[in-house]
Formats: C-alpha cells, sequence, structure tokens
C-alpha cells in the first residue's frame, strides 16, 4: 500500500503514517517499499501472538469438525500452528488419550487437562511457532506410533502437496506423518492453493484435509482428486 492511500483511509499526515510504518517494519511486520510498505517476507514466520485472531472464527470450526475424528483413537500427533492450538483447547474434557506433540505452547496448554498422557519433543525451539525442530525432535517423534496425527502447515496444494515456510519444521512434521496409521491436515482457507518452502509429505500422503467452504473450488477438486479426502466447514 501507498503513504497517500493510508494517509486517506485513516485521515492522518503523511509524516504520521511513514513513522508507524517504521515501528511495522521494525516489528518484521512489513517492508518498507519506495512510497509505501508491503507484507514482510517472513510473515508467515511470526510469532504465534500476531497470527492467533487471524481467521479465527474458521480455525474454531476446523477444529470442532477435527474432534469428530478423534472417535477410536487412543494415541494421537499434534503440530504446532494457531488452527492445531485451538484444537487443543477442545481436549480439556477428553480422557483416556495419550498425545504426543513438538509444540511446547499445545503441550503446556494440554496439562490443564489430568487426564490426559503428554509427550513433548525436545530440541531447538522456533520462537515463531513454539515447536521443537531438528534431529532431537526427529528421533523423540520417531519413537511412537500414533493412531492419528493433526498437523498443521503453511501451504497445501493438489501438485505441491502440504508444505512449511521453515525446511526443519517441514522435517519433524514429515516424520510424525510418517508414524501415524492416519494423517488429517489442519488448514484454514488462506493456506489452499498456497505453496512453501518445504513439503511435508506429498497430497496422497494426507488422508483428510479439513479447511473452511472460503477455500477455492477448482483446487478443493483437484485435492480430492489426487486421493485425499477434504471437509469443509
Amino acid at each position: 500500500m501507498e503513504v497517500p492511500e493510508l494517509a486517506e483511509q485513516f485521515a492522518v499526515s503523511h509524516a504520521t503514517i511513514r513513522r508507524d510504518l517504521e515501528l511495522l517494519e521494525q516489528q518484521r511486520l512489513v517492508s518498507r517499499t519506495r512510497g509505501g510498505a508491503t507484507i514482510h517476507a517472513a510473515f508467515n514466520d511470526l510469532p504465534l501472538s500476531y497470527k492467533t485472531t487471524q481467521d479465527l472464527a474458521e480455525k474454531r470450526r476446523i477444529a470442532h469438525e477435527a474432534r469428530k475424528h478423534l472417535a477410536g483413537a487412543r494415541v494421537i500427533g499434534m503440530t504446532g500452528g494457531t488452527t492445531v492450538t485451538e484444537f487443543a483447547r477442545l481436549l480439556l474434557d477428553h480422557e483416556g488419550l495419550t498425545v504426543v506433540t513438538n509444540a511446547l505452547n499445545v503441550a503446556v496448554h494440554l496439562l490443564d487437562n489430568p487426564r490426559l498422557r503428554v509427550f513433548a519433543a525436545g530440541g531447538d525451539i522456533r520462537s515463531s511457532s513454539q515447536e521443537a525442530v531438528g534431529h532431537s525432535a526427529e528421533a523423540f517423534l520417531s519413537e511412537y506410533n500414533l493412531d492419528v496425527a493433526f498437523v498443521g502447515v503453511d501451504g497445501v496444494d493438489a501438485v505441491a502437496g502440504c508444505t512449511n515456510y521453515d525446511p526443519a519444521g517441514a522435517r519433524v512434521n514429515a516424520v510424525m506423518r510418517g508414524q501415524a496409521r492416519r494423517t488429517i491436515v489442519l488448514a484454514d482457507a488462506t493456506k489452499i492453493g498456497r505453496v512453501a518452502l518445504a513439503q511435508v509429505c506429498a497430497m496422497p500422503d494426507a488422508d483428510m484435509l479439513i479447511t473452511d467452504g472460503r477455500a477455492d473450488g477448482d483446487q478443493v477438486d483437484r485435492i480430492r482428486a489426487r486421493g485425499c479426502e477434504v471437509a469443509l466447514v
């Protein structure tokens, strides 16, 4: 967006907009351009606090749908991500589940339910996602057999598959997926059709994608044609 456009929209001076853009750039929320600003290249690797409120209603609908697919599961895996975190909030009234995760915020949140067993991976902690990545996390997850893995990703594309911006995070998620009998990807519609840097899995390797009704219809049809079930909420 350009400075004059922003100044008109917010009814402030150009100087005020320039100062605010400088502050936003320091926070890695935007990148300055000649006469304006654009989204920072690292926007998708920002701290969870910046991303939690985005598309929150849709993420909560996805989480409620995901809970329906717990039937019969005794051991589940959970990655990090805002949508998976919303799903974790729904497990506080469950019992008899064992949860294996590499997301520290998910593990700490689930400790509020003493009827759950929680196993958390260690390793290099990503501040942006609060996930443990690296060899230690991969080795830890490879020791567990999972009934269902609930995986959050940055992009879902019929051809490119499920992808993440962080290659180390993608490798950890891939290990978790490989240990699960069933993989369910949780991704709001803004992720559908997006291709990030590193692949977590090919589309046929995901058993189900749960997304919201805003998802592009053509992309959804192509994902289904690749053998992945899609649930729209």
